[in-house]
């Protein structure tokens, strides 16, 4: 470094004129005339500052990078986050812990009825099935058997596909029998309609539901329970006159993807149809004012259909819907979903 004396408080440094500050150590010179050459002998204090400037402005340099760095380590840890749960994989446990990790999409048939006969070869008798007074007609228990049986060909034509029966213990004089298990014995007694390989091994209930909207909302959850992830695409089998209930009320208050579901509807018994019209239309009035049943009439209706106090396990099979669970409202949801 070359230092020459400019004058009392001023010297030049490399080239560069630098104030003298109070305080700092007198220059002391091995030479004094006045234009030449000199070097410092002791000019400590301004030595120090000038190096622990610069030291300071690593340090505060090198912070700002860092936290710099660690603002996008976090918003790209959120982002993760954000977008595994909107991609519906694997939430909180390990693959191996599912009964049927690699099942992708549900089939679900929603129970009507209570199997309630002790011989297994009167599957299409009505006095083998719990009948409501509105359901006592002729056929009737056929169209529970066509159910059963759309729904195993369904899955039969899709090596992904989960099958659920739904419907809860919803009858007192039936016993604590559910709708779900009483079409699985059905189908079980029917040898699966030839489909038994490849169909009984993932065709499993969904035991709480008390009405249609809960047929779909707790199916899904169930799906969730033992696959570890939410569905694909999602086939509801039930009456034809009920598609505009399931395709487009149900469907949207759980605000899932129309292109990826999907209705299977069968007819009912010829001489009930017109009935059975005039009660679809009462019942789709009622949920487009409470869409989640949650009020007025339609809650009544589930307390009624639950004459067991059986108490429902969701949402603790599928956390990332305790919201949609807890919601009552008139409105749609307005919240975020895990549906891929």
């Amino acid at each position: 470094m070359e230092v020459f004396p400019v004058s009392d408080n001023k010297v030049e440094i490399n080239g560069f004129r630098v104030l003298k500050e109070e305080g700092d150590l007198p220059l002391k010179l091995s030479h004094t005339d006045k234009g030449k050459k000199v070097c410092i002998t002791d000019f400590v204090n301004l030595k120090v500052k000038m190096h622990l400037f610069d030291w300071l402005t690593f340090v505060v340099v090198a912070i700002l990078c860092e936290i710099s760095r660690i603002q996008s380590l976090i918003a790209s840890a959120e982002s993760g986050t954000i977008k595994r749960a909107r991609n519906s994989r694997k939430f909180d446990m390990p693959s191996d812990d599912y009964p049927f990790p690699k099942l992708q999409n549900l089939v679900m048939v929603a129970g009507h009825s209570i199997y309630t006969s002790s011989n297994c070869a009167k599957v299409d008798k009505e006095d083998s099935w719990f009948l409501e007074s509105y359901q006592r007609n002729p056929g009737q228990a056929a169209t529970f058997l066509t159910h059963i049986k759309e729904g195993i060909e369904i899955a039969a034509q899709d090596d992904l596909a989960l099958l659920l029966f739904s419907g809860g213990e919803t009858r007192k004089d039936a016993g604590p029998r559910s709708e779900a298990q009483s079409y699985w014995a059905v189908a079980d007694s029917k040898g699966w309609f030839g489909k038994e390989e490849s169909v009984k091994w993932r065709a499993l209930t969904e035991e709480h539901a008390r009405d249609s909207f809960e047929n779909l909302l707790f199916s899904v959850c169930r799906f969730r329970e033992l696959t570890g992830t939410y569905p694909q695409n999602i086939t509801v089998v039930s009456y034809d006159f009920k598609e505009d209930r399931f395709a487009h009320l149900h469907r949207s208050a759980i605000n899932f993807p129309e292109s990826r579901f999907f209705y299977a509807g069968t007819p009912a018994a010829s001489n009930s149809k017109a009935a059975a019209l005039k009660g679809e239309a009462l019942v789709r009035a009622q949920f487009l004012k409470d869409p989640y049943g949650c009020q007025g009439s339609l809650y009544h209706k589930k307390l009624r259909r639950d004459p067991f106090h059986r108490s429902i396990p969701y949402p603790n099979g599928c956390p990332e819907m305790k919201d949609l669970f807890r919601y009552c409202g008139p409105a749609p949801y307005p919240g975020s979903l895990p549906w891929p």
